[in-house]
């Protein structure tokens, strides 16, 4: 028989286009299922095919002591992919997770820097250095697009229009999208990439990477990680920033200023608007914590 999890973790890639990250958090969530439906054993396809709701029902049972809400409605989506998935093909004649309903996680305000953090942030590169030259250019693309840690680090030459201001960006899903970026941003890359050339680490064509590590290959998620990692910690700003903080400032930032929700989830690539919504409670929780500083009968 087939191995289901291998054909869904295929189809997971190939037609949605998700990232490893993503098909190996669905991975891990079917396995552990089919564990327990398993009787802690591996357990195989058989058991995958033969389960039902109160199975399901079951397994959510067992580990809600140990699993925060969002963690939990997580798993509960695997599952309902993954049997929807084997209904469309064939393989079962209805989905033992449809009917079950799990309550919603609440929704946790992003996480973001204040303007004055993040011109704070984007100083400390050396621009002496080509690798701080590297910095600065990514800290400031980063800000300046409002982009994830892996659409920067996928950012090839030929995907860079820095006369016209844009980056062709591929984002989740495998879905392309122009980004604008400022002119601090494109003069910092511009600075970059003559400094890469100088160095001598400059691969020629257009699928060549724009921003590569001491020993010229692609930089990868990890390493930009550690790199503001190290920046985080001279500034003393919260430990927990990360490249994604950095574009919930940049969403932040342009709502406070008057930009239209639409308009940023353009620019953040984002499919459905309720995904950008999260960026308006920031936003409003910002005001009200200005309101209750400044009005004498807030209190």
């Amino acid at each position: 028989m087939a191995d289901f999890i291998d054909l869904f973790s295929r189809y997971l890639t190939l037609e949605r286009g998700a990232s490893p990250h993503t098909v190996r958090n669905y991975e891990s969530d079917i396995k552990e299922f089919r564990a327990f439906i398993g009787g802690g054993k591996s357990g195989g396809d058989a058991d995958l095919l033969a389960a039902g709701p109160a199975d399901i029902r079951s397994y959510l049972a067992s580990i809600v002591a140990g699993h925060e809400r969002s963690t939990l409605a997580r798993k509960l989506s695997t599952l309902r992919t993954f049997y929807k998935f084997l209904l469309k093909r064939g393989h079962v004649k209805a989905s033992p997770a449809a009917a079950i309903v799990y309550p919603k996680a609440s929704k946790k305000l992003a996480p973001y820097l204040t303007v004055d953090d993040v011109f704070l942030l984007l100083s400390l590169p050396d621009r002496s250095a080509p690798l701080g030259l590297r910095d600065r250019a990514i800290l400031e693309t980063l800000y300046s697009a409002g982009l994830r840690a892996s659409e920067l680090v996928g950012l090839n030459d030929g995907d860079l229009d820095l006369a016209a201001g844009v980056l062709r960006v591929r984002g989740k899903g495998r879905r392309e999208r122009l980004a604008p970026i400022g002119s601090f941003a494109t003069r910092a890359v511009r600075h970059w990439l003559q400094a890469r050339k100088l160095a001598g680490r400059e691969a020629h064509g257009a699928e060549a990477p724009v921003f590569v590590n001491r020993f010229g290959r692609r930089l990868t998620t990890r390493s930009l990680a550690r790199m503001l990692e190290k920046y985080i910690r001279q500034t003393g700003l919260d430990a927990r920033t990360t490249p994604h903080t950095l574009r919930h400032s940049f969403a932040t930032h342009l709502l406070d200023r008057g930009a239209e929700i639409r308009s940023v989830q353009e620019l953040l690539g984002h499919k459905s608007l309720v995904t950008t919504q999260i960026y308006t409670h920031v936003s409003t929780a910002g005001l009200r914590a200005v309101y209750e500083r400044a009005h004498p009968r807030a209190k």
